[in-house]
């Protein structure tokens, strides 16, 4: 019994230690099993991470993508700056703004020729129209500038506010800006080249006028008041004043007059820019109203097609009295009992 006794303990220990190692392999086992499942589930964590980045990501991409194409939408459909070259034949450039001027041009014409062709004593029709026209612009001028200045300025004064009213009314015609090349689109047909634009929504007639009037100002104040008196309205001092106070008033007229030289040259600039700036809006405002909201397009723009008749209204009178306060404030009305007019 002693001589196995030392080998059933041996065998119990070796059991004990067989379990022990078995319970610790299962240990090891269960360990590895818990650490593979906690790195899967970090990896199964990190690509739902990586996926909902990626999707916010793409949410976003498509998102700038949508605002994108919208913005791309609406800088297609918003009227361009400038005009646009329809034709080109034998090199001369045709924007679609001259054709407009063009045609109001030759309408003023014809409508003028038909008016005068047969002159009567009472009259009526076209005539009748032209004439209440004229003479009411006449008078009204005559008021502000004077019987002697109205005589030698009304030619471009009338000429132009009848030009440009006409050319802002006929700018409002259905078919301006609507018909020409473009292309089809989801949301429709897209005009890309217009065969016609409102005139005076293209800066080089506004600036054409202004300065057409710029160098007959400079030729009126010279017949007016001639190169001396042009001279001595800029910086000769007025009123009555002697010694020290004298000098001041010709060092303060003096530098009165350079800044009335920038202001003179940049009244061309302020006369175009507040014309083509007024139109031109009017035209982006009706383009806005007529695609804000599919299927209205027809509706929505008829209240501001008053609103802009009105304004076309104005601005023509605008540029008109601008003119003539700028001859008149170089040309002054002469006081009863004075001289002639010099030059």
């Amino acid at each position: 019994m002693r001589r196995y006794l030392p080998k059933i303990l041996g065998r119990d220990g070796r059991l004990k230690l067989e379990i022990k190692l078995a319970l610790l392999l299962c240990a090891a086992l269960l360990m590895s099993l818990d650490a593979d499942l906690a790195f899967a589930r970090s990896e199964a964590a990190q690509a739902g991470s990586v996926t909902s980045a990626n999707d916010v990501a793409s949410h976003k991409n498509a998102q700038q993508g949508s605002l994108s194409a919208a913005r791309a939408e609406t800088e297609e459909h918003s009227l361009p700056q400038k005009a646009v070259e329809i034709a080109r034949p034998f090199g001369f450039p045709i924007t679609n703004s001259m054709v407009v001027s063009w045609i109001v041009a030759v309408g003023l014409i014809i409508f003028a020729r038909l008016a005068t062709r047969d002159m009567k004593g009472v009259p009526s029709g076209a005539q009748n129209l032209l004439e209440w026209l004229v003479e009411g612009l006449y008078g009204f001028l005559e008021s502000i500038i004077g019987p002697r200045l109205v005589k030698r300025t009304f030619w471009f004064l009338a000429t132009v506010f009848i030009f440009i009213l006409s050319a802002n009314w006929v700018g409002l015609i259905p078919g301006a800006g609507t018909i020409g090349w473009g292309h089809q689109t989801p949301n429709g047909f897209v005009v890309d080249q217009p065969f016609f634009r409102g005139a005076n929504a293209d800066l080089n007639l506004t600036l054409a006028m202004a300065l057409v009037f710029f160098a007959c100002w400079i030729i009126w104040s010279l017949q007016e008041v001639g190169p001396v008196g042009f001279l001595k309205e800029l910086f000769a001092p007025k009123g009555e004043s002697t010694g020290f106070l004298r000098v001041l008033m010709i060092v303060v007229f003096f530098a009165a007059g350079l800044l009335e030289i920038i202001s003179i040259l940049f009244r061309p600039v302020s006369l175009s820019f507040r014309l083509y700036g007024n139109i031109f809006a009017g035209e982006n405002m009706l383009e806005t109203m007529s695609r804000i909201i599919p299927g209205l397009g027809w509706l929505l723009p008829i209240p501001f097609y008053f609103m802009e008749m009105l304004v076309g209204l104005v601005q023509a009178l605008v540029f008109m009295l601008l003119c003539a306060v700028f001859t008149l404030l170089m040309c002054p009305p002469e006081e009863k009992g004075s001289a002639g007019a010099h030059g």
